[in-house]
């Protein structure tokens, strides 16, 4: 039996205000005349308080980061050549904001040293060239992107990662005073996403004691968090945040599940937000995870979270047939829920049934 060798995230700083320390981190990497680059969420394009934070020296880049849909991977290659055309090399990639910052800085990482096109490396271990230095500085947790070994892009014809050993960030910075007065909603979808890829882990047939040992503290801290406690606190931040890390930790040994591969499909047609497309997903699905959803049925409740319906009412077959072919390409998704012999349990059919709860 071969055994993964699993290439994690090389450094790691955590603590409350550790984000002052990023000029000292990313010191030592800085080439002469070659720029450090930040991706910064349009979430803080006009908080001037913010931005006055961020370490820009000489001829650094400071690129407001349009994430108001998941990247694209024609996003990717726009601001790759640009610094490319721009600058030639530069000394790194910094990613400050949610999921989507995280993705779209490890992809453009990526694509300063690789030629092609961004489209070119979705999948499996098809980077061949090590990407420049990337930092990663969530500023909203639970999608794991800050430690997954993979960055999720919407292309011409799919939504898949680029899935590789030279994807994880070199760096990542910890700081749970940046989630600070994140927006109800928002902070329960992508608790959520969280929540759910914990659940999928430890029901999935590639469960292992690494994998388990992740997911269970994640699970549990999700659960303090969204169900036991009244009142939301600093401590709460910290949970979470640490939460995100550990169920990141925990789908990397390995995968998600059903939520994930339908929400793809939703994703990759509607636009649908990632967290929030995964419980719209997983509202529907008892059948497959009988107590994660009903747990999580008490976590909507208690936190008043609508959770959008009827999402999919009006579709045409066309619109039906693109969101199946797109699920049923996340095979290892499915064979890590449903077994082996996933393809015929879910058929095509049985999948259009379950779009059309949505």
């Amino acid at each position: 039996m071969k055994f993964r060798n699993f290439k994690m995230v090389d450094y790691v700083v955590y603590g409350r205000g550790c984000f002052d320390q990023l000029d000292e981190i990313i010191a030592p990497k800085r080439m002469s005349g070659a720029p450090m680059v930040f991706l910064l969420d349009h979430h803080f394009q006009n908080d001037e308080v913010f931005k006055a934070r961020i370490p820009l020296r000489d001829n650094d880049e400071l690129i407001i980061a349009d994430v108001t849909y998941e990247p694209k991977t024609s996003y990717v290659d726009e601001i790759a050549i640009g610094l490319k055309n721009k600058f030639g090399q530069v000394s790194g990639i910094v990613g400050i904001g949610g999921g989507s910052v995280m993705d779209l800085a490890k992809a453009t990482a990526i694509m300063m040293t690789n030629d092609g096109l961004a489209q070119d490396y979705q999948g499996y271990d098809l980077v061949r060239k090590r990407a420049v230095y990337k930092v990663g500085i969530p500023t909203i947790s639970g999608t794991g992107a800050e430690v997954s070994r993979t960055c999720v892009l919407t292309g011409p014809t799919k939504k898949l990662g680029m899935n590789s050993d030279f994807t994880p960030f070199d760096q990542i910075i910890l700081d749970p005073a940046l989630i600070k007065g994140v927006p109800k909603n928002q902070n329960f979808y992508t608790g959520m996403d969280c929540y759910i890829h914990c659940v999928e882990s430890l029901d999935g047939t590639f469960l292992n004691m690494f994998s388990e040992s992740y997911g269970q503290k994640a699970l549990q801290m999700c659960q303090d968090i969204y169900l036991k406690k009244d009142i939301w606190d600093d401590n709460s931040d910290e949970q979470l945040m640490m939460a995100s890390y550990a169920g990141g930790m925990s789908i990397a040994y390995s995968q998600v599940g059903v939520a994930h591969a339908v929400s793809y499909g939703l994703s990759y047609l509607l636009g649908t937000k990632h967290g929030l497309g995964n419980c719209i997903v997983f509202n529907h699905l008892q059948e497959f995870y009988p107590k994660g959803v009903e747990e999580f049925h008490r976590m909507v409740d208690k936190h008043q979270i609508e959770i959008p319906k009827g999402v999919c009412a009006n579709l045409s077959e066309k619109d039906f047939e693109t969101m199946i072919d797109v699920s049923m390409g996340m095979k290892l998704l499915w064979e890590n829920a449903l077994g082996t012999n996933w393809e015929e349990k879910m058929t095509r059919t049985r999948l259009r049934m379950l779009f059309e709860k949505l």
